[in-house]
């Protein structure tokens, strides 16, 4: 497995990897959680999949297995900003604006969003190497582009998970669950470093 990273505007230089990753996310996001987002028969892709977002998505002979979405948390694309902070705002009805204790608008803070590990990596130590690429390419993104923390929506479980592969995640703020899927979510922080660098300090 091996990782890429790419703006939006800069996918058409991955062939058919970003539509992988998008038809990646349908096949997740509202097949197997039922969340209400848009999409068509073959794609997931919403207001945030815009010129601000940069992804890292994984490869296994090829094949994208994995990825997520990055932008930063001064973004503005038309009316809307980044997810957590339109969610602040009232302007998302599914996540409640309690979430989030404060709002970020730094160059030096990213936000994450739409991870998904692909169902066809069925080992744990598969999904593990899997989800480790993938931040990976986060931090590598965020820290070419001054970013230094990350902030991310996701299930609390995740926090465990990062915290196995050596990176430094917490929760912050309360969690809450969600109407479409039932699960329990909550924001999560973490600084953009990677685990090697954590290790060292």
């Amino acid at each position: 497995m091996h990782t890429i990273t790419f703006d939006f505007l800069g996918q058409h230089r991955h062939g058919s990897a970003f539509h992988e990753y998008l038809r990646l996310r349908k096949r997740f996001f509202v097949d197997e959680l039922n969340w209400d987002i848009p999409h068509n028969d073959d794609v997931e892709m919403d207001q945030y999949d815009n010129p601000c977002a940069h992804y890292s998505l994984v490869l296994r002979n090829g094949r994208v297995v994995g990825g997520a979405r990055i932008m930063p948390t001064t973004s503005t694309w038309g009316r809307h900003t980044y997810m957590l902070r339109d969610a602040l705002r009232g302007d998302i009805e599914a996540i409640p604006a309690e979430v989030i204790p404060e709002e970020y608008a730094s160059k030096e803070v990213w936000e994450c969003t739409r991870l998904v590990v692909s169902d066809l990596l069925n080992s744990q130590s598969d999904r593990a190497n899997c989800l480790m690429l993938i931040v990976e390419g986060l931090i590598d993104i965020a820290n070419r582009n001054g970013g230094i923390e990350l902030v991310t929506l996701t299930r609390p479980a995740l926090v465990r998970a990062l915290r196995q592969l050596g990176f430094a995640a917490s929760r912050i703020g309360k969690p809450y669950r969600n109407g479409d899927d039932g699960r329990e979510y909550a924001v999560l922080h973490m600084p953009a470093m990677s685990a090697y660098q954590i290790a060292a300090e």
